[in-house]
């Protein structure tokens, strides 16, 4: 699917690959199905003198229409769990040793980042607070802990197949590792009241120079007391 989105995670493959499969398998099933559909249409349409038929449903031909099929889409959802459940696990259930940890904040209608400082800890006075930007490192494993200020959002990084709600009252934690550089979109994908079309911000992968080129240029505008927007537009 990368034609379509660009991928730039660790994950982006698993996930792109679970809808490949799901879409090749149900795609499958709906032409098989039309075709068929299609077949009866034009083998049973109405003729001259058609002679009368009582099908009961209990015949062993009218069985084997049901069962066969029933069997063979069995198959193909347990094949479809399997790989699910694979996902499921290496994404969600399994957090990797982070190089760094960021706070995602989602109010209306914006997202609030804090990233650690040059010190690479999270909860310290050099953090760097940013609004509707996030700024990481290539190749590096990010966790993150996702909370919302008032109404349930939903954070959402296209490129990095990454979607997850940000709930009122928790703290959620999830993961990253960005693969390649470059400026990308972040988006709310849970309607969240009349602002939510502009409830969008820029993810902007960088190399370590960079990242601590602009973590310099945070500190200098902290000391000056004026926090500074150092992203190319």
């Amino acid at each position: 699917m990368e034609y379509i989105i660009e991928r730039a995670s660790s994950f982006a493959g698993d996930i792109d690959f679970l809808i490949v499969l799901i879409a090749v398998l149900g795609g499958f099933w709906l032409l098989l199905a039309e075709a068929v559909l299609f077949y009866f249409i034009v083998k049973y349409r109405r003729k001259a003198s058609p002679k009368a038929q009582y099908i009961t449903g209990e015949e062993e031909v009218s069985k084997k229409w049901l069962h066969w099929p029933h069997y063979a889409v069995i198959v193909c959802d347990l094949f479809i769990i399997f790989f699910a459940i694979q996902t499921w696990v290496k994404i969600k259930q399994t957090l990797p040793k982070p190089d760094a940890v960021i706070e995602v904040v989602g109010q209306q209608w914006a997202w609030k980042f804090t990233h650690p400082g040059l010190d690479g800890k999270l909860g310290t006075k050099d953090d760097v607070k940013t609004v509707d930007e996030l700024h990481v490192v290539v190749n590096k494993t990010y966790q993150f802990k996702l909370k919302s200020d008032d109404v349930l959002h939903s954070f959402s990084i296209p490129v990095f197949r990454l979607k997850q709600d940000a709930v009122p009252g928790r703290t959620i934690t999830g993961w990253f590792k960005p693969t390649k550089t470059g400026q990308f979109d972040i988006q709310c994908a849970e309607i969240c009241g009349i602002g939510h079309g502009i409830m969008g911000a820029k993810l902007y992968i960088e190399t370590e120079e960079e990242h601590r080129t602009w973590l310099e240029h945070q500190r200098m505008a902290q000391v000056n007391g004026n926090r500074i927007n150092t992203a190319k537009k």
